[in-house]
């Protein structure tokens, strides 16, 4: 009896699951009608159509427009010291002392040896005066005198070269006294007091220019021909892409710059030109060695179709969105791709400002399916027409300059 019990209570619950799975069967088959009855539900957003301007990004890094590596003209050991690293300076500022001592004393013996020979010289010049006087009385022979002429020259070519002499022990003597060879801001390089410094190898302290800086960046060929054209088109205006930078916390600076340097010919390793914009830096806020992603800008496109990039797919090399079509179904429109500006591609063929494109849900739509559509506009999705700056990363930079 209690085997025969388990078993009608063992088909009892296999009855009850049946008719729970059964039930969930048909609760899943009607939703899946009802979903189908109301569309598949897609976010999308009307066609942009504006003028806009085309920018180009890259990454760069700010650079000293002059840096000076100071060195010291004399040898000797450093006995005083005038500044601390990363101090402001004017030129001409005193910056080290070199020990004088023998600069000095090579000074005394320099006048030393300019007053014997100018004393030598001197009686030279009174002799040759005293024997022309006797060759006019014809007391002596033009030979004699000849020859005390030819001593004065070579005393006075004497006296002016220790009087040269003299000119480079002062000099030497005034070096070693190191000044500022321009105004600019110290780096944290700065030898201590007690350095022996080689003259001409020695590195004191580096010194350069805070304002205004370089934003140093590299341009593929195909951009600069695109930049070239365009300038070109100006009619000889003078009118060149607007640059801007935006550093790597996001922030943009707000003063722009303006290119002023660019390389003769493109690199043999990268392909690509190097180009130096010029950026006023009244606060100090650039400095040299900061990554930035450099903006140029200059172009407009006029009445351009923008749609999200989010909303253009790619299959076998053919770039096409999803549209909402007039019976309110999903239409595949195959369009032709330009420039990217922001989060948008500009459309060059293939759409309308008319045309309504889904931006989200596209994943498995189909063509034809009928649509449950919510209207959305770029600010609720978080388009912008500028580079999400959030995403910048200073490592593409330091992976670009590694390659060069």
């Amino acid at each position: 009896m209690f085997f025969a019990k388990n078993k009608k209570t063992k088909a009892l619950m296999i009855g009850i699951s049946l008719a729970i799975s059964s039930s969930f069967i048909v609760a899943g088959c009607g939703q899946n009608k009802q979903q189908q009855q109301q569309g598949t539900q897609v976010k999308a957003m009307q066609v942009i159509q504006q003028d806009t301007p085309l920018t180009s990004e890259f990454a760069g890094q700010i650079v000293g427009k002059d840096e000076v590596k100071v060195q010291s003209k004399v040898s000797g050991n450093v006995v005083d010291k005038y500044v601390t690293g990363g101090q402001y300076v004017e030129a001409g500022q005193p910056l080290y002392k070199i020990d004088s001592r023998q600069y000095e004393s090579a000074v005394l013996q320099a006048q030393a040896n300019l007053s014997q020979s100018q004393a030598t010289l001197s009686n030279a010049v009174t002799d040759l005066g005293r024997y022309q006087q006797l060759l006019s009385a014809q007391a002596i022979s033009e030979q004699t005198v000849a020859n005390q002429q030819a001593n004065v020259n070579a005393y006075s070519a004497a006296a002016a070269a220790n009087d040269a002499l003299l000119r480079k022990a002062q000099q030497d003597l005034a070096d070693t006294v190191i000044y500022a060879p321009m105004s600019g801001q110290l780096s944290v390089d700065d030898v201590a007091v007690g350095t022996f410094a080689a003259a001409g190898s020695t590195n004191l302290v580096t010194i350069g220019s805070s304002n205004p800086v370089f934003a140093q960046f590299s341009i593929s060929e195909s951009d600069y021909l695109k930049f070239s054209n365009y300038a070109a088109s100006q009619n000889g205006n003078g009118m060149s892409p607007t640059v801007s930078i935006t550093l790597s916390d996001g922030t943009q600076y707000p003063i722009e710059g303006k290119i002023v340097q660019t390389d003769r010919a493109l690199s043999s390793n990268t392909g690509t030109l190097t180009v130096k914009a010029l950026f006023d830096n009244p606060d100090g806020l650039l400095l040299p060695g900061m990554f930035a992603r450099i903006r140029l800008s200059g172009e407009i496109v006029p009445n351009a179709i923008l749609v999200p990039q989010r909303a253009v797919q790619q299959l076998l090399g053919k770039s096409f969105v999803m549209v909402v079509g007039e019976d309110g179904k999903s239409e595949a429109r195959t369009v032709t791709l330009g420039d990217k500006v922001g989060s948008y591609y500009i459309i060059k063929d293939g759409l309308t400002a008319a045309d309504v494109v889904v931006v989200e849900g596209l994943s498995n739509l189909q063509e034809g399916i009928t649509l449950a559509v919510t209207m959305v506009t770029p600010d609720d999705m978080g388009f912008s027409l500028t580079t999400d700056d959030s995403k910048f990363d200073a490592n593409e930079i330091a992976t670009s300059d590694s390659n060069k």
